[in-house]
């Protein structure tokens, strides 16, 4: 069975990038570019994982996070925040809003693939 992830990312040269790298390795990815569509995308069908950026149009990934944590029927999915954001404040929040990980751009492919493996097994 594939495993869908749903890529938070408005950036469009990166989610390209991202979903290149994911479809490569066997699962089914859907992309939105701004909090609103994520969140409409994934009451539409819940993924088994969210990457999520934080800095987004409308909505930023915490507050995004944070509606996916506080509802009952996706609070069970991983998200992972891929950010460019670095500080320890919002590396705290990250944690604060119930992500699973959070990962730094520029990444290491291998280490968000080896981190995606890790919460979907």
């Amino acid at each position: 069975m594939q495993k869908k992830i749903l890529i938070v990312e408005d950036e469009e040269s990166l989610l390209k990038l991202e979903s290149i790298l994911l479809t490569t390795k066997g699962y089914l990815v859907q992309g939105a570019t701004t909090g609103l569509a994520a969140l409409e995308a994934i009451s539409r069908e819940a993924p088994d994982l969210i990457l999520l950026d934080i800095m987004l149009p409308e909505m930023d990934g915490f507050e995004v996070c944070t509606r996916i944590k506080n509802n009952v029927e996706t609070n069970h999915i991983p998200v992972i925040l891929l950010t460019a954001r670095k500080n320890p404040e919002d590396m705290a929040r990250g944690k604060e809003v119930g992500a699973e990980e959070y990962i730094t751009k520029p990444f290491k492919s291998a280490m968000v693939m080896a981190t995606i493996e890790k919460l979907l097994s």
